[in-house]
């Protein structure tokens, strides 16, 4: 049976957790109240380090949910989305419009990877 490793533990959630060669990462947000070009970009640097602290990197992201606030932002996310993800190793990808944990999130990334 393969075991589960959780990184980052709080009574609430983990931000990394493992079990066998899959990584499932926390919902990553961004700085409160800053544009959604730079939330998603801060959002981007944070799953970059979390799998680079367990040994894997962007080119291993098997799938990618995105929620935005505003589906208006689409637009604007993409823009850093498109310049971050790596050519030729695309996850899959789902985006919606969801209420965020406080009105001055606007973006947050959930994101599933592979070991390296």
């Amino acid at each position: 049976m393969t075991d589960i490793t959780r990184l980052h533990s709080g009574a609430r959630m983990s931000q990394i957790v493992m079990h066998g060669d899959t990584i499932y990462l926390a919902g990553q947000v961004g700085t409160r109240g800053a544009s959604v070009a730079q939330q998603t970009q801060d959002c981007l640097d944070k799953v970059d380090a979390l799998l680079a602290e367990v040994g894997s990197d962007k080119t291993r992201i098997l799938q990618t949910t995105i929620w935005l606030a505003d589906m208006a932002d689409f637009e604007e996310m993409n823009a850093v989305w498109d310049a971050w993800v790596p050519e030729g190793n695309a996850p899959a990808r789902a985006c919606g419009e969801a209420k965020l944990a406080f009105p001055d999130f606007l973006v947050e990334f959930l994101v599933t990877a592979a070991k390296a």
